[in-house]
């Protein structure tokens, strides 16, 4: 009878999983006409399976690789681009949930093929697999997407959770999560970031676990290694000290506005914002009134770079390089949600600032811990910071010695997870 109650438990949990996302896949159409995100989601869905129909044969060797967004797929890239170099009979086959993710890549050199992962129905997913036939599966991060990893797995196909990285209020680890953990028994393996993340994995009885740390190491290093360089941002950076905001938000760029009425320091302030919508970036103008755009300055040569003190990145893609040019590095969302990216600046060896919210980050954590990197709760305390590393020339190095010494110590990630694919594929040959 416990047996049947089991089992009931978990179809009836598998059914209101589907209904919530058939729920959510509503709410997007529903949305679309209004939200450019979700339309561009809905349309782009509309061509996987005809893609997939075209791209793949059943002979092929197909590595599956699904990043939620761009922030995953740049955490996943070195993964994607050094499994290809040692195994290049694979093709690649990359997904995007995001829009902001597919629509920045798609045209992506390092991947075979480029689509948005279809919604997690049954039936989506049997055929997605059916069509791609992947023999490995990588999710980066924190990706659940439970049909798809079901039906690779009943395919056959080895699957493996990328940089995983999980706390313990998470609803696997709650009374209610049974049919969660339950699901997590379909990866092969969790290649995770740290101790913490291994040891809950084994308290709900899952000891398939290696601690290999976080792929962005070797990704911000990568970046660092191939940077791109920017001529007339330089020029424009000229001599002074320069503090790049990176992912900023509101909330972000009205403390740096109360700064520069407030010290007497002579620095260049280069604004990268999370969102670059005209709206936003109007309201970056109106607190700067100074300011330039990007756009300007490489369009327009008879600028006099040296008469401006504020420059705004309304462009795509290039902050990982951008941080080369700066002093400090200002990260945005510290006083939202949490914090972005902050070791695309620590590679140059940037010693770095935010706000408040940063505690669900371990590099942050670690970086605060070892003098880094920096949290300031107002403008006064970000004032006396700014002054201090520009001042203060013994403490700058300090700070932006650990940064470069903590990226030494945490790249080797994709080494790691390959040297365990190795041992899949060895052990698959002894079985033959």
């Amino acid at each position: 009878m416990v047996k049947i109650l089991i089992r009931n438990t978990i179809i009836n949990m598998r059914y209101i999983y589907c209904f919530f996302v058939f729920l959510f896949n509503t709410s997007m159409v529903l949305v679309s006409p209004f939200n450019r995100k979700a339309k561009l989601i809905i349309e782009g869905r509309k061509s996987t399976f005809k893609t997939l129909k075209h791209s793949f044969s059943p002979d092929d060797l197909v590595a599956w690789f699904h990043a939620a967004s761009l922030g995953e797929f740049e955490q996943g890239r070195p993964l994607m681009e050094a499994f290809k170099e040692k195994y290049p009979k694979y093709k690649i086959l990359l997904t995007f949930f995001s829009s902001s993710g597919y629509e920045i890549q798609k045209n992506y050199k390092g991947a075979d093929v480029v689509v948005y992962l279809p919604s997690d129905s049954n039936n989506n997913a049997k055929r997605f697999v059916q069509l791609a036939n992947p023999k490995y599966v990588f999710f980066i991060k924190y990706e659940f997407w439970y049909n798809f990893i079901r039906k690779a797995k009943l395919n056959g196909a080895r699957v493996f959770q990328v940089s995983l990285i999980l706390r313990e209020s998470q609803y696997f680890f709650s009374r209610y999560g049974s049919w969660y953990r339950k699901q997590l028994k379909n990866f092969d393996y969790f290649f995770v970031q740290n101790e913490k993340t291994k040891q809950l994995l084994s308290s709900i009885g899952l000891n398939n676990a290696k601690v290999t740390g976080d792929t962005r190491f070797d990704r911000v290093l990568q970046i660092a290694n191939n940077k791109r360089v920017f001529p007339k941002i330089k020029e424009f950076c000229g001599d002074l000290p320069v503090i790049i905001m990176g992912s900023s938000w509101e909330k972000d760029e009205e403390l740096m506005k109360e700064i520069l009425q407030k010290t007497n320091l002579k620095f260049k302030l280069i604004i990268a914002p999370h969102q670059i919508h005209n709206s936003h970036i109007e309201q970056i103008q109106t607190l700067f009134p100074n300011a330039i755009k990007y756009s300007e300055i490489e369009t327009n040569s008879s600028i006099n770079l040296s008469q401006i003190n504020v420059l705004i990145i309304n462009s795509i893609g290039i902050l990982s390089s951008l941080y080369q040019y700066a002093t400090i590095a200002y990260i945005g969302g510290g006083f939202g949600v949490g914090i972005h990216n902050i070791l695309e600046a620590a590679t140059f060896g940037k010693p770095i600032c935010f706000g408040i919210n940063y505690h669900k980050f371990n590099e942050a954590i670690d970086l605060v811990e070892l003098s880094g990197a920096f949290s300031i709760n107002n403008a006064d305390q970000l004032k006396e910071l700014i002054e201090r590393l520009l001042l203060d020339k013994a403490f700058y190095n300090r700070s932006s010695d650990v940064c470069i010494k903590y990226i030494e110590d945490n790249v080797g990630a994709c080494k790691k997870i390959l040297s365990e694919i190795h041992m899949f594929e060895q052990k698959e040959l002894d079985e033959k």
